[in-house]
């Protein structure tokens, strides 16, 4: 028998290079009632991008008056560039319906997000092995200069500075282990008592 519950929005942040959408990619794989949370960008659309699959793609104009008119759940500006947020509609309509929400979002948005919604937020930080590890990983891309690679260093800096902010935190020295603790994390919080709403009925029914 199936207990209903509310769904998770589970939360993973980190450093660039540290390997948080990996994990996301292979536990949205893994996982058939995980779903990834669609974003909202004033960033141009690349040419293989989907506009509502990969993200959902909206001028300025049209970005502040989402945020004003309170359907952003977060936002922000990223690297200093274009805007970024979450889509409120489909988060709640997914947490009502117990699906599980992923995001890839920095510490601003996790912080928001938990304000938005304290209940549904599970937060997991997730940290190189070393920072000469995360530079190596950097380097290995194509595409980053120098310059692009030292800019990222210094923000990686300060988004690790945040890491006491979120509720779990993993080393990500070996992908399948990290992926494996991630994993251990939201089951847990699918189990928690005050999320299992069908708990009453269910144990009434005993």
């Amino acid at each position: 028998m199936k207990i209903a519950r509310r769904g998770v929005c589970l939360v993973l942040s980190a450093p660039s290079g540290a390997g948080k959408t990996t994990i996301a990619a292979a536990l949205l794989a893994r996982d058939p009632e995980l779903t990834r949370s669609v974003s909202v960008t004033t960033r141009p659309r690349r040419s293989r991008e989907v506009d509502g699959v990969d993200y959902r793609f909206r001028n300025q104009q049209e970005f502040d008056r989402m945020a004003a008119d309170g359907e952003l759940l977060e936002w922000a500006r990223v690297y200093g560039r274009h805007w970024y947020g979450t889509p409120r509609a489909p988060v709640e309509e997914a947490l009502r319906n117990g699906v599980d929400v992923i995001f890839d979002i920095d510490w601003q948005g996790h912080r928001q997000l938990r304000a938005a919604l304290p209940d549904d937020v599970v937060g997991v930080f997730i940290l190189p092995p070393r920072l000469d590890a995360l530079e190596a990983r950097l380097r290995a891309r194509a595409g980053d200069d120098v310059g692009e690679i030292a800019r990222r260093m210094s923000l990686a800096r300060d988004e690790i500075g945040h890491w006491r902010e979120f509720s779990h935190l993993i080393v990500n020295d070996d992908l399948e282990r990290a992926i494996a603790a991630v994993l251990a994390v939201l089951r847990a919080a699918r189990l928690a008592t005050s999320r299992q709403t069908g708990l009453d009925r269910f144990v009434a029914g005993l």
